[in-house]
């Protein structure tokens, strides 16, 4: 990701201790560690999201291709992909079930 080497780094310490001086260094340290940490939490959970995203329209497509050739003769991975969402179905709708259930008691 970044081409910095050992000397680099060393040289950024060495000003930055001169900068802040030892009293107030370490807690610089923590906060660009805990801002960097959060930086990388954000954008992993944005490619998670993304890939989320493209997997529910590729299912979608998928759907849609079973459709148009009548659910018989689809092929495994169309198959596969309707079964996936029928299963996703079935867990969303598993809490309302479960819910009316308490609620007829």
């Amino acid at each position: 990701m970044f081409d910095i080497s050992f000397w680099e780094l060393f040289i950024v310490g060495i000003v930055a201790l001169i900068i802040l001086g030892p009293e107030r260094l370490p807690g610089a340290i923590r906060s660009t560690v805990k801002t960097v940490r959060s930086v990388k939490n954000m954008a992993s959970g944005f490619k998670t999201e993304i890939e989320e995203q493209l997997r529910v329209h590729e299912l979608h497509e998928d759907l849609k291709k079973a459709e148009k050739m009548g659910l018989d003769n689809v092929s495994p991975e169309v198959a596969q992909s309707v079964e996936e969402l029928k299963q996703a179905a079935m867990s969303v709708q598993e809490p309302y079930k479960k819910k009316k259930d308490d609620d007829a008691k």
